[in-house]
């Protein structure tokens, strides 16, 4: 008897059946990071949004579990430890890409300029540039941590995820005196809630609406540093 695709055979030399395996098991890492994750999903629940049977699943999970790319709390599963050792190695290149879009942003803004992304419930400033040419800057420093419901650049997450797309402000929400405005990254899928993460700028001044236009342009070019 000869096993099938979900056995995990290795079929010709363009991958064929293993081709097939590693996408799914990227879709299940996918969808363990996706919005409505939340605390782990069953293997039922990721059987349904891969789209393969329960069994392939149980092998899936078994595999990217000996890679400590998910971990299971009873019969929930959820994305594993290993996940941060592969985005340390990753973030060098992030930051490398993001770096001159956020310095354009700030310079052109007079503002601290910032990309933003998730950490499960939490936003993390991943990349900070603050201007060179002004004094009077908020501090915002890389590795700065708030709720996703806290700030502009968590809501403009947030905000993406329900298809919003356009600027979100704030007023002293995480700091006293300072303004934000920030803007959804979005995948390449778009109608899925594919939000990367926010670019988001913020002063101690008020902001002038013509950077809304800076940030549309900003997060157009951050896509695909985060893809």
């Amino acid at each position: 008897m000869t096993a099938g695709p979900d056995a995990g055979s290795e079929v010709g030399p363009e991958g064929g059946a293993s081709s097939r395996t590693l996408d799914r098991g990227l879709r299940v890492l996918e969808v363990l990071a996706g919005p409505d994750a939340g605390a782990g999903l069953s293997v039922t629940e990721l059987a349904a949004a891969v789209g393969v049977g329960r069994p392939a699943v149980y092998r899936l999970v078994a595999t990217l579990e000996e890679h400590r790319l998910v971990s299971r709390d009873g019969a929930r599963i959820r994305l594993g430890a290993g996940l941060v050792r592969l985005g340390a190695a990753a973030a060098p290149v992030v930051r490398a890409g993001a770096l001159p879009v956020l310095r354009r942003l700030a310079e052109a803004t007079g503002a601290t300029a910032h990309l933003t992304v998730v950490e499960g419930e939490r936003a993390v400033a991943l990349v900070v540039v603050e201007p060179t040419w002004t004094d009077l800057h908020v501090a915002y420093r890389s590795g700065t941590r708030h709720p996703l419901d806290q700030g502009a650049a968590g809501r403009a997450i947030l905000a993406g995820r329900r298809g919003r797309l356009g600027p979100v402000r704030s007023d002293g929400e995480l700091q006293t005196g300072a303004h934000g405005v920030a803007v959804p990254v979005v995948g390449p899928d778009v109608e899925r809630g594919e939000v990367l993460g926010s670019v988001g700028v913020v002063s101690l001044q008020p902001l002038d609406p013509g950077v809304d236009v800076l940030l549309v342009g900003a997060a157009a070019e951050l896509g695909p540093v985060l893809r």
